[in-house]
């Protein structure tokens, strides 16, 4: 079984991006102008990989220290079916929490699923 792994550049600026939105508000957390409607939550998509459907499943290393994991693909989608396995990160005041996975065949999103804190 093959494990798909994302790239540590993509997964790198996405982190930094998320950091830069946040930034100035973090140095003025303490100001009483800080904008609370900002929000502290922000989902930075990373990078998309191909993958291949092997015994209803794809397995993927993780970033963020999250580990291996193999994400079942419903039985309708025969083996060998190629799609996509899109990356996000999670991050709370540009602090990256999470990962958010999606596996997108033909163009639709069959299942997403979360990792961490999302």
């Amino acid at each position: 079984m093959e494990i798909y792994k994302f790239s540590k550049e993509s997964i790198s600026n996405a982190t930094e991006a998320a950091k830069k939105t946040h930034e100035e508000t973090q140095m003025n957390a303490t100001e009483h102008d800080f904008n609370i409607h900002k929000g502290g939550c922000l989902l930075v998509a990373a990078e998309c990989i191909s993958v291949k459907i092997e015994n209803h499943k794809i397995c993927i290393d993780l970033p963020l220290g999250l580990g291996k994991h193999c994400i079942s693909i419903p039985v309708s989608i025969p083996d060998g079916t190629v799609g996509k396995a899109c990356l996000s990160i999670c991050t709370t005041w540009g602090i990256p929490t999470g990962v958010k996975v999606s596996v997108i065949i033909g163009g639709v999103t069959i299942i997403t699923q979360s990792f961490g804190k999302c």
